[in-house]
């Protein structure tokens, strides 16, 4: 026991309940959070995606949070120590714990130096460059927009991605107290506090009434059962996005977590932070891009043309929109740094782990392997455009891999594991630890053993059931 405490030690871990929550909760709060939730909002049926998601984020999302942040403090040790710890069976899961942050890390840092040009540009004053439409180009018959025209070049996007990457690698280098921690108990009051105040801004344009309307009333023409399928596949596979499931984070920072803070309480603040996020965001988004299209849903589009063209369309029609747009994306590169160190986390604690190397030194390993994988992804857009992996660009084949296939087996053979085979007594008695009781123990025993289950099914098979 003794020797297990002075390995804990060593590890180093959160000095406070706080820094813990702020921590997660900063892990969870990505660019998910702000472009991609406020879209499925508002193309899931508004106010009836949002209940649906609400519901499975106080019981999906918290009984896999619940359960992942379980295994890292009772086993003290990295995804790859901790799964074989729990059993033997399924150490595998260890590896593909790893993997997956390993490969997502690489393109959401590419994207991260996206957004962090984006941040710069507002913050000198070329809001209205970043909203030009069209850039002329050699060939008479193609014209891009400002970001389109940014990513088909390699020098600067793969600097902004470089610097991306060695900001979130410095806060992982100075360690868990002193670098993660410290960091986020800074930047997620200020990102709170920022995205509470573009929203109520926002909300005093005119028109956004209109917008909040079509956010948050439940739309139920057309309604059907493939369509409440649809909403509901949605609903969970945003959670992987938002609360950071199936992606190691979770069994990291929970292996860093102090045994005498209340574990149940903890995953629920978490909970309550994250959501109140994206749905903050939703009301900053929606609105905004409502009343700059006059009431037409189709601009809210997804994936990078809704961050990253309409957006700065929307603040050069904005009041004060130079000023917005550079708080915005100042808000963004918050969101998204913080994903990444936590990303960056997962894989550098393994490496500690397994290779026995100071951080300093497993923080370079991981951030060469980092730079060597994201250039495929900032190539994919300029030089190698032409390139494809199963039909897709080579960020949207990284995206697609880890995000509907393995963390979906991840999180199913988890459910298993906890469910079946060591029992949910395994992960009761570490939420007992230090408590009288676990108020919610009758319903994680149903969603761990039932629900999540079915529904990592369901999001597996969601691309064969939509097309029939």
């Amino acid at each position: 026991m003794a020797d297990k405490q002075k390995s804990e030690s060593k590890r180093g871990g959160f000095g406070s309940k706080l820094g813990f929550i702020l921590a997660a909760a900063g892990s969870a709060v990505g660019l998910g959070n702000i472009w991609r939730f406020p879209y499925l909002a508002a193309k899931y049926g508004g106010g009836f995606f949002l209940l649906v998601y609400l519901i499975f984020a106080v019981t999906f999302g918290f009984s896999l949070m619940l359960t992942e942040i379980a295994i890292g403090r009772r086993t003290g040790k990295s995804v790859v120590g901790a799964y074989r710890e729990v059993h033997k069976g399924f150490a595998g899961l260890g590896w593909l714990a790893m993997i997956i942050p390993a490969l997502i890390l690489p393109y959401y840092c590419v994207i991260g130096g996206w957004v962090l040009k984006y941040m710069v540009t507002f913050l000198t004053g070329g809001g209205a460059d970043a909203a030009t439409a069209t850039y002329q180009t050699a060939d008479p018959g193609v014209t891009l927009n400002f970001f389109t025209n940014f990513i088909s070049h390699v020098g600067e996007p793969t600097g902004y991605f470089i610097i991306y990457v060695l900001l979130g690698a410095v806060v992982v280098m100075l360690g868990v107290e002193k670098g993660i921690e410290k960091v986020s108990k800074f930047l997620m009051p200020v990102l709170f506090l920022l995205i509470v105040a573009i929203a109520v801004y926002t909300l005093t344009l005119d028109g956004a009434g209109a917008g909040v309307k079509y956010y948050l009333l439940p739309d139920f023409t057309d309604f059907s059962a493939g369509k409440l399928f649809k909403t509901v596949a949605a609903a969970v596979g945003q959670l992987f996005y938002s609360m950071s499931i199936a992606m190691g984070i979770m069994v990291t920072y929970g292996s860093y977590m102090r045994k005498d803070d209340p574990l149940e309480s903890s995953v629920r603040n978490i909970e309550v932070f994250d959501t109140a996020v994206a749905f903050l965001a939703g009301l900053i988004i929606v609105p905004a891009v409502f009343i700059f299209s006059n009431g037409d849903a189709e601009a809210l589009n997804k994936g990078p043309s809704l961050m990253f063209v309409t957006m700065p369309q929307v603040f050069r029609t904005m009041p004060a929109g130079q000023v917005i747009g550079a708080l915005f994306f100042i808000l963004v590169t918050l969101a998204a740094l913080t994903s990444s160190i936590s990303l960056m986390e997962v894989v550098t604690a393994v490496v500690i782990e397994k290779f026995r190397v100071k951080r300093m030194w497993a923080s370079v390993i991981v951030i060469v392997i980092t730079l060597l994988l994201g250039l495929l992804s900032v190539f994919g857009y300029s030089i190698w455009s032409d390139v494809t992996l199963m039909k897709m660009q080579i960020l949207d084949f990284f995206d697609f891999i880890t995000n509907n296939i393995m963390m979906p087996i991840l999180a199913f053979l988890t459910c298993i594991m906890i469910g079946y085979v060591v029992k949910t007594k395994y992960v009761e008695d570490e939420v007992l630890f230090g408590e009288d009781r676990f108020r919610s123990v009758k319903m994680y025993r149903i969603m761990i053993k039932f629900i999540c289950p079915v529904c990592m099914i369901l999001i597996l098979l969601t691309p064969f059931i939509t097309d029939i």
